[in-house]
């Protein structure tokens, strides 16, 4: 679930291992580049967090991090 937090969206995911949260970031990597919008992110092992917002825009949240965390949320489908 992405939360509101310091004028992000926030969401933390954990995964069995170092090799499935990497392919996770690989294919958040890809959406992305396609949206030509890019997260700040934090790995640990199987661990990943992302944190949206705009920095075009002042660093709040906007629809470009709104889409983004919907766009990541279907990767996990």
């Amino acid at each position: 679930m992405w939360t509101e937090k310091d004028n992000k969206l926030v969401r933390e995911f954990r995964f069995s291992d170092f090799k499935e949260a990497f392919t996770f970031m690989t294919r958040v990597a890809f959406v992305a580049e396609e949206l030509k919008h890019h997260p700040n992110w934090v790995n640990s092992w199987n661990y990943v967090r992302i944190e949206l917002n705009t920095h075009d825009e002042g660093g709040i949240i906007t629809s470009k991090d709104r889409e983004f965390a919907q766009r990541v949320d279907e990767l996990l489908k």
